[in-house]
């Protein structure tokens, strides 16, 4: 989410429409989505068309899915009949009960009571409103009707279950939260008989503030003391402006508010301990961590720490303009004591609990701003060696922030062994360290890329491409002078010092250029073939171990594809060289895979080399050293697909053959013909 890295795109085909959120189940680690009301899909990461994926037709409307972790996927129909998934998988056309009749459901929530999941929903019918309680697994069904509010009525719900009760939060037009509390019940026989029992509800909690009014649109539950409301607020004689309020319920209070002036959809999501709202065009996260309320916090009386332009109860960096931090101050990951009962962290101000009579990580860096450089190591040495906690790793991310914020400050200063002592024994990503890899760039630092892009899971397409460029335009002459893991190309690149040539090893059950030329009756030129057909290495051992770490960045091509168009053509040629030469490399091999660490797979050197034909297709074939490559490659490519189309061929004799094995005694001795026709 901090970089804006799409890891996965689908789309159903023109005229379908989705018509319920799309859930993971946790189980199987596969989506599940709903289109046109009635259509079932589920998919895995990997699959790449949805109109492929598993397709399952049911009898009646979906109206939501509710995923539990340790429960798997429970299905909620329009008609208010309830299913698990895989009892609906049984039998997709089979009947769904009406529960409901001339009702419409407003909202469905989803619980585990041990192993059992349990569903609740809230119908609407000429203005009363009903809540029902499933139990799918033991076919159980609870009606309740809810008490009506003179001149108001439920704008929208959220539970929590607590104890075998269902707490239900229900935010009025008035302004108002109330609350209503649901045993769950034991099943009995003369339950259905029974009349539906009016649930009384007791108020929570009230929006009004002097002077304003909190018109509320979406509300979550963050614990048992805190709730948080999205909505608008009123003032008189001015237009309602949005916001995200905070509330203490145990007290009262409100403990903190954000006007968000780029406008909302109305709705709020929280999931692990995170917000999810959409501000303007932008979905803005934002982190938190709820502890046990108390009366000083709740009326600001607690003391904060020494961080004077932060609330005690909440840090709003996550929404505030300047998001790319240009002062020291703002780039330093502030801290909130101990006492704090509730601290809400962003990506890039990261809220870390610590001792009361301890300094914060942010105020130990701010005093670490002008000290020297023996001093900061080792403060910041000491400071990664403490006991593991849960916001050590971004403890970490704030201490190589203070080094690359040092190292621009300071263009002498550069702690390279500590930076890439950190990067190798510390799980960090790009978004913990933003600034890293353009230091490392500014400083043509190539191992710490090279490391930095195998470890960093979330690297920007525009980080991955500018890497890509520095490590073909430095010189092999460079290269030699500096330190780089060698591991990825060792094993299937030889060179001899002598005479600096790159050369391979001899390996066999491999594509001969004489088998190429022989398949494809044609002749490829002998002072050519030594530089094109893969039987030497068009880049030295260091430049080749920097390229495959790039093909081992993870990328979209949406986002890729735009930045490798500006790459210079004599760099693309190269590279699209090199790629060739793996690409034949793998071949030689039955199994497609190059030997040693790290090393690239045939996947992502065809994708590779599919992205960059695209940004430069028209470029190679106007260059002439490039239009021998592109012919090479096509008559090799042909090659492989003529080899494999005869293996087709005989595929099901191959397979007959391994069902006789597998038939034959081990003990019997026996001669066999198989007359493969």
């Amino acid at each position: 989410i901090s970089d804006q890295k799409p890891l996965g795109c689908w789309s159903v085909k023109h005229g379908q429409i989705l018509t319920c959120p799309v859930v993971c189940n946790f189980e199987t680690h596969e989506y599940i989505a709903v289109h046109d009301d009635k259509v079932l899909r589920i998919w895995k990461n990997e699959d790449i068309n949805l109109d492929k994926a598993f397709k399952a037709t049911l009898s009646a409307d979906v109206y939501r899915i509710h995923s539990l972790p340790g429960g798997g996927p429970v299905v909620l129909f329009r008609g208010g009949g309830v299913r698990t998934l895989d009892v609906l998988l049984e039998a997709p056309q089979q009947e769904i009960e009406n529960v409901i009749s001339d009702e419409v459901i407003r909202w469905s929530g989803a619980f585990m009571e041990g192993q059992q999941p349990i569903l609740i929903f809230t119908t609407e019918k000429d203005g009363d409103f009903f809540v029902y309680v499933q139990k799918p697994k033991l076919s159980s069904l609870h009606k309740y009707k809810l008490e009506q509010q003179e001149s108001s009525k439920p704008l929208c719900f959220t539970a929590h279950l607590t104890n075998q009760t269902v707490t239900l939060l229900c935010l009025y037009s008035n302004d108002s939260v109330y609350q209503v509390l649901i045993p769950l019940q034991q099943d009995r026989e003369e339950e259905e008989e029974e009349d539906e029992e009016i649930l009384s509800k007791s108020l929570l909690l009230n929006f009004s503030v002097p002077g304003t009014v909190l018109k509320g649109t979406s509300l979550v539950v963050l614990d048992k003391d805190h709730v948080a409301v999205l909505g608008g607020l009123a003032v008189p004689g001015k237009e309602p402006r949005e916001c995200l309020s905070i509330w203490n319920t145990k007290f009262q209070t409100l403990q903190t508010s954000k006007e968000l002036p780029l406008g909302t959809s109305g709705q709020l999501w929280c999931y692990e301990e995170k917000f999810f709202l959409i501000h303007g065009k932008v979905l803005t996260v934002i982190m938190y961590k709820c502890e046990t309320s108390s009366l000083a916090a709740a009326v600001g009386k607690l003391k904060d720490s020494q961080t004077p332009d932060v609330s005690s109860f909440v840090n709003w960096n996550t929404l505030e303009e300047e998001e790319h931090m240009v002062s020291f101050q703002s780039q330093e990951c502030v801290a909130l004591k101990a006492e704090s009962k509730m601290n809400l962290r962003s990506r890039r101000s990261t809220v870390a609990e610590v001792q009361p009579e301890t300094l914060s990580v942010g105020q130990l860096l701010l005093n670490l701003k002008d000290a020297s450089t023996y001093v900061l190591e080792t403060e910041l040495r000491q400071l990664m060696s403490k006991a593991p906690t849960p916001d050590l790793q971004a403890t970490i991310g704030c201490v190589v922030t203070a080094l690359t914020d040092r190292c621009k400050r300071n263009p002498k200063y550069y702690p390279q062994n500590f930076l890439l002592e950190i990067v190798e024994t510390r799980d960090l990503s790009y978004s913990l360290c933003p600034d890293l890899m353009a230091v490392a760039l500014e400083k043509k630092d190539m191992h710490l890329l090279q490391i930095c892009l195998e470890r960093f899971p979330d690297i920007p397409e525009e980080i991955t491409y500018a890497c890509l460029k520095a490590f073909l335009s430095i010189s092999e002459a460079h290269l030699q002078s500096i330190d780089v893991n060698l591991d990825s190309v060792i094993c299937y690149i030889d060179v001899e010092f002598d005479n600096k040539d790159v050369k391979t090893e001899i390996v066999e059950n491999g594509f001969s250029a004489k088998m190429d030329q022989d398949m494809c009756d044609t002749k490829i030129p002998k002072e050519t073939q030594s530089r094109s057909d893969g039987e030497s290495c068009p880049v030295g051992l260091q430049k080749a171990a920097l390229l495959n770490a790039v093909l081992h960045s993870a990328y979209t091509e949406t986002f890729l594809l735009p930045h490798l168009k500006n790459l210079p053509a004599q760099q693309a040629v190269l590279f699209l060289r090199y790629l060739y030469y793996l690409y034949v490399k793998c071949s030689e091999k039955v199994n497609t895979t190059l030997p040693g660490t790290r090393s690239p797979t045939i996947n992502q050197i065809m994708d590779w080399m599919c992205l960059l034909l695209d940004a430069h297709f028209t470029v190679m074939v106007m260059l002439p050293e490039a239009k021998e490559l592109l012919s090479n490659l096509h008559k090799f490519v042909r090659a492989q697909v003529r080899f494999y189309s005869e293996l087709n061929k005989i595929e099901g004799s191959l397979r007959e053959l391994q069902r006789l094995n597998h038939l034959r005694e081990s003990q019997t001795y026996s001669i066999e013909v198989l007359e493969i026709i």
